[in-house]
C-alpha cells in the first residue's frame, strides 16, 4: 500500500513520542520532497527532524507533475508541502494521504484521493492495538503541539473509540 504524508502528521506524532505509529501501521510512507524540506530546512528544529533523516521506513520522491503543484499552490492557496504531497499521491496512485490542514483535505478529497488525518490515525492505531487510548494523545497534543479540535470532534472522537 502505498502512503504519502505531509508534514503534520509526522510532526505531530514525533511531538508526542508516537512517530512510530506510521511504520507500525503503514510500513512504508512516501513524502514529497518540500515536506522533507519542511521537516529538515528549519530552524530551530521541529519535532521529527532528526527522526525523519535517519529512518528507513520514510522516502522522499520528487513530484513530477509541477502544473498541478502550481494550480494547487495559486488557486487552491496551498503551501508547497501540501501541494506536493496531493500531487505525488496521484502520480502514485496512492491508497492513502496523510494530510490535517482543512484546505488541503478538501482539494484532496475533490481530486478522488483517500485521505486520514492525525486523528485518523489515531483511531486506526487504537483498533489495531499499538495504543491503548486516544484521550491521552490527543490532549497532549492539544498542550503541546497547539493542535486544534472542535469540542464536538474532541467528542466524536472519544465515542468512536470507546473512551468517552
Amino acid at each position: 500500500m502505498i502512503v504519502v504524508s505531509d508534514t503534520s502528521a509526522i510532526t505531530n506524532l514525533a511531538a508526542i513520542q508516537h512517530l512510530q505509529l506510521l511504520p507500525q501501521l503503514y510500513n512504508q510512507v512516501i513524502v514529497p520532497e518540500a515536506v522533507y524540506r519542511e521537516l529538515v530546512d528549519i530552524e530551530p528544529p521541529v519535532p521529527g527532524t532528526i527522526e525523519v533523516q535517519t529512518t528507513p521506513w520514510l522516502e522522499v520522491k520528487q513530484v513530477f507533475n509541477r502544473v498541478i503543484v502550481n494550480r494547487l499552490q495559486s488557486e487552491v492557496r496551498l503551501d508547497p508541502g501540501e501541494s506536493e504531497a496531493i500531487a505525488l499521491s496521484l502520480e502514485l496512485k496512492a491508497a492513502l494521504l496523510l494530510i490535517d490542514e482543512r484546505r488541503g483535505r478538501a482539494e484532496a478529497d475533490r481530486l478522488g484521493i483517500k485521505i486520514t488525518g492525525l486523528l485518523g490515525i489515531l483511531i486506526e492505531a487504537k483498533r489495531k492495538h499499538l495504543i491503548v487510548a486516544v484521550k491521552p494523545l490527543m490532549d497532549s497534543l492539544i498542550a503541546t503541539s497547539e493542535f486544534r479540535i472542535s469540542p464536538a470532534l474532541y467528542n466524536r472522537v472519544l465515542t468512536l473509540v470507546d473512551e468517552l
